[in-house]
């Protein structure tokens, strides 16, 4: 039956169609993973050996994933480039050089293209790693390491537009990726360092980093008169000041809100009567994206870093101008 048929949309036969799709491409992916055998050990092993650089080719769709899988590696720590194979046997081919490794993508194995790049990466002592279906074909059989790609239906309801063997060629390309962070030992600053812009940030950022503390914190006792936390509030310039005991632990906090509900009667109260108990608090080790997260949903421009959400003793100030001055909120 036609999903769509005289102007009319059936939904139940297309979200049928989309989890079909999807659960042939998740078939495949499980299948692949628990193939994976000795051969991506020894990919893994040489590519993180690579004095140069690791050189993706592939030719379209393929090509299009190479593109991705050399630009997560590039951002993960590997040097990697990628390489079109049509460009590359019309004169870019020289962008291969001895030191490098080079990947080639290629689910039927057999593109002509391969045949001169692979013979020019075995003049240049180029080891080659091929990503292909076909065990048999010229990409695989000229390679290095072959990983191959399990038996798979494509996705697409006449077996031939590629989706699934992309899809395996993708995730195969994040698996070798991840590894080889986790092989190095790669930390979030190692990553935050190849991604100083954008919302990766909000990640890899803690608060501890960039949080105002000591001296600059906007701090009463309970006992402190209203007068004198006015002050504090227009000198610290947070729009906040910090309620804590004799021990630096949070006892409240005291905004824009609670002093305009005192009214008239501020200036006969005390920090301790204003404030506004069991305030949101980030914990020391958050990131810049719970900053962020407990400023939207709370609708407040301040938040106080404890060390705990028991002991809750401050550590420290995030206001919203610093995830601004970040380039993150």
């Amino acid at each position: 039956m036609d999903a769509v048929a005289d102007g009319a949309v059936d939904t139940g036969a297309i979200i049928a169609m989309g989890r079909r799709a999807i659960a042939i491409e998740a078939e495949a992916l499980w299948t692949l993973a628990h193939e994976l055998g000795s051969g991506f050990a020894d990919a893994v092993t040489l590519l993180m050996t690579t004095p140069g650089r690791v050189v993706l080719c592939g030719l379209g769709k393929s090509g299009q994933i190479g593109r991705k899988i050399a630009a997560t590696f590039a951002s993960t720590g590997t040097p990697g480039i990628f390489l079109h194979a049509g460009d590359a046997v019309h004169g870019e081919l020289g962008t291969l050089v001895t030191g490098d490794t080079l990947v080639i993508l290629s689910n039927s194995g057999d593109t002509r293209e391969f045949g001169v790049i692979i013979r020019r990466a075995e003049a240049l002592a180029v080891p080659i790693v091929a990503i292909t279906s076909s065990p048999d074909a010229p990409v695989a059989s000229g390679a290095t390491i072959s990983l191959l790609l399990p038996p798979s239906p494509e996705a697409c309801p006449y077996g031939r537009s590629p989706t699934t063997s992309t899809a395996m060629m993708l995730a195969l390309g994040d698996a070798l990726a991840v590894t080889m962070m986790q092989l190095r030992g790669a930390k979030a600053a190692d990553l935050l360092a190849l991604h100083p812009g954008g919302r990766l940030g909000l990640d890899l950022v803690a608060v501890e980093s960039f949080m105002h503390h000591g001296d600059a914190l906007p701090l009463a006792s309970p006992e402190t008169p209203m007068g004198e936390v006015l002050d504090l509030i227009s000198a610290r310039n947070f729009g906040i000041a910090g309620v804590v005991d004799a021990h630096q632990r949070l006892l409240g906090v005291i905004t824009d809100g609670d002093i305009r509900r005192c009214g008239v009667d501020l200036g006969s109260r005390s920090a301790g009567q204003v404030m506004t108990r069991r305030p949101r608090t980030l914990v020391g080790g958050a990131m810049a994206r719970d900053a962020l997260t407990i400023m939207s949903e709370a609708r407040i421009t301040s938040v106080f870093v404890v060390n705990d959400t028991l002991a809750g003793r401050i550590r420290g100030l995030v206001h919203i101008h610093d995830l601004l001055r970040l380039g993150i909120g």
